[in-house]
């Protein structure tokens, strides 16, 4: 069964959701030696480290008065489709194509079978492609758990396995990012 249902954001909306894409949460790591140097494991990975260095989303919106433009304003209109392609198009960090991680985020549901998530993006902030505009593409991984999960919408989550640099479009938002999930389990800190 398909879950989705998408929204029109104000650009006031999408203009926030993009800014906030540099103040990201942080959420509670293992930054002990032995996390950080362990072949076996995988790598544990921040969404700041899922954005390419030199890229700022908001370098062709700088010097705009957003202050002046009412949403029904078409040029609101075409600054929010700006925007979102900017958003939609957000370069991904081809240095982790490949690696084995694990990440922490928050599940948006996309298809589910008997109970148990079969596809569901990974976000990194409540509510995101769900009560406000979607996270740039580099902020969107797309998951599809080896093994159904038991989660709902938005709860929060570790997810292992193989990050892959590839594009998906879905109804909640377009991801950069792709894995094949070895495991999804509860967020709790540390581990």
């Amino acid at each position: 069964m398909k879950l989705s249902n998408m929204r029109k954001p104000s650009i006031a909306v999408l203009f926030t959701a993009a800014m906030g894409l540099h103040g990201l949460p942080a959420f509670a790591a293992d930054t002990t030696p032995a996390a950080r140097t362990s072949t076996a494991q995988p790598r544990l990975m921040t969404w700041e480290q899922l954005v390419p260095k030199n890229w700022d989303p908001m370098k062709e919106f700088k010097g705009m008065d957003l202050s002046k433009l009412e949403d029904g304003d078409p040029r609101a209109n075409e600054l929010l489709m700006k925007m979102q392609e900017v958003s939609n198009n957000a370069p991904t960090n081809a240095e982790l194509d490949g690696v084995d991680i694990k990440i922490p985020g928050f599940i948006v549901p996309l298809e589910e079978n008997k109970g148990e998530l079969t596809e569901f993006l990974l976000v990194p902030y409540f509510g995101a492609c769900i009560h406000t505009p979607p996270p740039p593409a580099n902020q969107i991984l797309h998951v599809r758990p080896r093994q159904g999960a038991k989660f709902r919408s938005m709860d929060t989550v570790w997810v292992t396995g193989k990050l892959q640099t590839r594009r998906n479009d879905s109804m909640m938002g377009v991801s950069g990012y792709s894995m094949t999930a070895d495991s999804v389990t509860k967020y709790s800190a540390g581990k």
